[in-house]
């Protein structure tokens, strides 16, 4: 077997979206003739644990490797679970975290976990080098791996890293080192993986140096084995189940949608009595507050953070899903790993994205999709009714089966692992 060092700061049992995807990677590489190592950060502060997460890795043939630092995250008095902070909060943070960490407030695990990293590589021969972001800091150390011991480097862009729609530029120097340092690491990578289209336009964009041809698309994903280990949960008869699973923030709120749905209340009291909301994950302050304005708790249930398994129950034990990206700074690129596990549970889809987001063309194309405006509250009302009307007479739309079979993770690793094969056969 190939032998890669992953170096993924976000890891089991972490959880939320931003560990599925290196998770999945790491999980099926088995299968595909990659022995992966993973190069994480240690059980320090964070939003959510899922310990289940790591039952799925084999640990018989995946080596786990925990690295600990001074880093914000563990400097947080309390550890393990945490509480996450509102909107304003999270800005006043994020503001003094850009002016004081370049390139993000990970640089001091990533120090540490360089240190561990060239360990491995001395003691161990492996024939390549996979790192994730964010945080981007992992990518800056990789490349000086690269460098110091000649191995094929591969980059995953989860998101954006210049011109991030999170990111924070206090002074114009803070935006052109961060410029800067992606342009090094660019010029050190032998492959480029991005999980969607508009990333890579960007990528090239900024950095005119980098061809269409260095850089591959492996979207996110869904694991068919979730679906068939969790389950599903019995549903109020005659009601239509509309779920949203994962956390709310600047351009991802459910503000628009609450307030369509308070008007059609108000209009049609009859069908929304008839409609219950379900939110999978924790909401925000704001957002409960929001709730009790509008006199909507009848119509809601709210799980709080659940086990990813769990919010995959959920979400298969619903009649139609729904999310939502708003404008921002490039929110056009956004494409959230939790579309794709709608996908996987072939429901109909509300999408309420702009014309031009990237996460457009996947809905056309899976077909089970209703689609408007995120900020049109008439609209979103009128859609609602649309998709109680289909579920009531039972002719919602029906998913392109070719196009779900496409987003399985075990077929993406594999187009992953024979992308990596072809650049150890080239060194």
């Amino acid at each position: 077997m190939f032998k890669v060092l992953v170096i993924a700061y976000y890891f089991p049992p972490k959880g939320l979206s931003g560990v599925q995807r290196t998770l999945k990677f790491v999980k099926y590489m088995p299968k595909f003739n990659w022995q992966p190592t993973v190069l994480t950060s240690g059980l320090n502060a964070y939003y959510a644990y899922d310990y289940s997460l790591l039952k799925e890795v084999d640990e018989s043939v995946v080596k786990i490797v925990r690295v600990s630092a001074k880093e914000i995250n563990s400097l947080i008095p309390k550890k393990g679970t945490i509480k996450m902070p509102g909107e304003f909060l999270r800005k006043t943070l994020s503001f003094f975290s850009s002016f004081f960490f370049i390139p993000d407030n990970k640089k001091q695990w990533a120090k540490n976990a360089l240190i561990e990293a060239r360990k491995l590589l001395k003691e161990e021969q492996y024939d390549l080098i996979f790192v994730t972001g964010p945080p981007f800091s992992s990518f800056t150390i990789a490349a000086q791996l690269k460098k110091e011991f000649d191995v094929p480097l591969a980059i995953d862009y989860r998101d954006l890293w210049y011109g991030n729609h999170f990111a924070i530029y206090p002074t114009p120097y803070h935006k052109s080192r961060i410029k800067q340092l992606e342009y090094k690491v660019l010029k050190s990578a032998d492959k480029i993986i991005v999980n969607n289209r508009r990333i890579k336009e960007k990528v090239m964009e900024y950095f005119p140096f980098v061809s269409h041809r260095d850089i591959i698309i492996i979207p996110h994903g869904f694991d068919q084995e979730d679906f068939e280990k969790s389950g599903t949960e019995p549903k109020t008869k005659d009601k239509l189940v509309l779920a949203h699973s994962g956390l709310f923030y600047e351009y991802i709120t459910p503000k628009y949608f609450l307030n369509a749905f308070k008007t059609l209340v108000a209009e049609r009291p009859d069908i929304a009595s008839n409609i219950e909301l379900v939110f999978i994950g924790v909401l925000r302050k704001s957002l409960l507050r929001q709730i009790r304005k509008l006199k909507l708790e009848p119509f809601i249930k709210i799980s709080g953070y659940v086990s990813h398994i769990e919010s995959v129950r959920k979400i298969l034990s619903s009649d139609v899903l729904w999310m939502m990206i708003g404008e921002g700074r490039n929110s056009d690129s956004i494409a959230p790993s939790k579309v794709f596990e709608y996908i996987g549970t072939r429901k109909p889809i509300i999408g309420m994205i702009q014309d031009d987001s990237i996460i457009k063309t996947s809905l056309q194309e899976y077909k089970a999709s209703y689609i408007c405006d995120p900020y049109d509250e008439k609209a979103i009302k009128e859609l609602l009714l649309k998709v109680y009307e289909d579920f009531r007479l039972n002719k919602l739309p029906q998913p392109d089966p070719e196009v779900v079979t496409r987003y399985r993770r075990d077929n993406l690793t594999e187009i992953l692992g024979k992308e990596l094969q072809f650049l150890v056969h080239v060194k």
